[in-house]
């Protein structure tokens, strides 16, 4: 993408729901970078205030920062009124949290989505509405798309065998979908939704498909198991030992938040992005027990615990990218050796990103 294309968005508006979260904020700020006017539409409640105001750097009493919920139609029609562009991020966005609490995941990631879709397509100043879905609506993906008979796909299945022990599915856009989670099943109607809703009124669209998001200032939420470099670098850094679900033969797709910010914020204003669904992923397989490998390298002395499957906690798989590269005219930079080495150094610059039930576990084991 040509740097022209970035300047259509000098002096727009853009509303980012859940504007104030990890991904949100990072969003936000480049939107700034670029001469944007980003307004964040987020309920606040994801984390304890402080940790949106020290370590994300949102500030709940600025102007462009509005602490309201998308299951309000009138403040959404408000703000969405005020707006060039949206970027719909805002979800409750944790498998765990989804599969514990169904209901929540409804209320959040589909009811919310359909007043905010509502009040787009009722907007004519929208020039685009991005849509932020997640690879969890591959699930486990389809064995059989290794199974072609060829040289190449032979000398390629070989080749991923012996890395990973199994043949990892590269998920394509055009893929049936197929979510194993309460979280990706509404991910996947969020996209169907967005189609209907938005191509009736011929509002333009994108939906991008982010594989597994890391990276400074990701903190970790109890009960959760998303999240793995936060989880395990945060573990580490205590002397806790890293549980390894299923022994970590996952596979995952590591996306640093920094890409994942660049590659949306392209994604509002490439022409070729026009009701396309696109991936945000490196096109790099890693297995979880790696991300392991990595982060006891930087904590020597940490132990490895292998532990059951969390209930729809898929496989996995990771990204194909032609199309992403195609389309936005980008791909990632930042490997998962680089982000990971920079966590583990925010971590240890950042002792507060370190939450207190954690610690008072780490001191109940040590006791």
């Amino acid at each position: 993408m040509h740097d022209t294309q970035l300047k259509e968005l000098s002096g727009r508006t853009v509303l980012v729901t859940g504007g104030a979260g990890l991904i949100g904020s990072r969003i936000t700020g480049y939107l700034r970078q670029i001469g944007a006017r980003p307004i964040a539409l987020c309920t606040l409640d994801a984390y304890p205030r402080h940790t949106y105001r020290d370590l994300f750097g949102v500030d709940p009493s600025a102007p462009d920062v509005i602490v309201g919920n998308i299951q309000n139609p009138s403040l959404v029609k408000k703000v969405v009124a005020e707006a060039d562009y949206v970027i719909h991020a805002a979800a409750l966005a944790d498998v765990a949290a989804c599969t514990r609490k169904p209901m929540a995941a409804i209320h959040n990631n589909i009811t919310g989505t359909q007043v905010l879709l509502d009040a787009v397509a009722a907007c004519e100043r929208i020039r685009r509405l991005v849509f932020v879905s997640s690879a969890s609506v591959y699930g486990n993906g389809n064995p059989d798309d290794w199974a072609r008979p060829c040289d190449e796909y032979r000398t390629v299945r070989a080749l991923l065998e012996s890395v990973y022990g199994r043949v990892p599915p590269q998920f394509h856009e055009h893929a049936p979908l197929r979510p194993m989670s309460v979280y990706g099943n509404t991910k996947a109607w969020g996209e169907t939704q967005a189609a209907l809703t938005l191509g009736a009124v011929g509002t333009s669209y994108t939906i991008v498909r982010y594989f597994s998001v890391y990276g400074d200032p990701q903190v970790i939420k109890e009960n959760s198991h998303s999240w793995v470099v936060a989880w395990f670098a945060t573990r580490a850094a205590l002397g806790l030992p890293l549980h390894l679900n299923g022994g970590g033969h996952q596979i995952r797709d590591l996306v640093h938040v920094d890409d994942i910010a660049t590659a949306t914020v392209r994604a509002l204003v490439s022409p070729r992005a026009h009701n396309e669904t696109l991936n945000i992923g490196t096109g790099s397989p890693t297995s979880i027990r790696k991300v392991a490998d990595l982060v006891t390298a930087r904590y020597p002395g940490t132990r490895l615990v292998e532990t059951p499957m969390p209930p729809g906690d898929p496989l996995g798989g990771y990204a194909a990218t032609r199309h992403m590269e195609t389309v936005l005219g980008w791909r990632p930079t930042i490997t998962v050796e680089e982000g990971v080495a920079r966590y583990a150094g925010w971590l240890g610059r950042t002792p507060a990103a370190i939450p207190g039930w954690l610690r008072a576990e780490s001191e109940a084991t040590s006791a």
